[in-house]
């Protein structure tokens, strides 16, 4: 690149700068965090909050149940053949046996 089109590009990227710091902290604010927080907006946005984090803790606790239900079944399966084991008899699959 010549100097030129470099010296522009620096330019626009520190007027740009400029101008994002020259934003009001108001714009970067949520309904919440300015105005009153009695009103139906802040309330509503509560409301959807604490929905949504419900949602998360269904479908978490949904994946911990299930992965419990997998833990115990592979432990009774394994005593399960344990215990076959100890009686003499070998667990066989399918209906082809040897």
């Amino acid at each position: 690149m010549s100097s030129r089109v470099m010296s522009r590009v620096l330019f626009r990227a520190f007027v740009l700068a400029c101008l994002v710091c020259a934003v009001p902290r108001a714009a970067f604010a949520c309904p919440v965090c300015f105005g009153n927080s009695d009103a139906p907006m802040a309330i509503a946005t509560n409301t959807g909050i604490l929905f949504m984090l419900g949602v998360v803790g269904v479908v978490l606790s949904g994946f911990a149940s299930f992965f419990i239900y997998l833990i115990r079944r592979a432990n009774r399966l394994a005593a399960d053949t344990a215990q076959a084991d100890t009686r003499g008899f070998a667990p066989s699959e399918g209906s082809a046996q040897c």
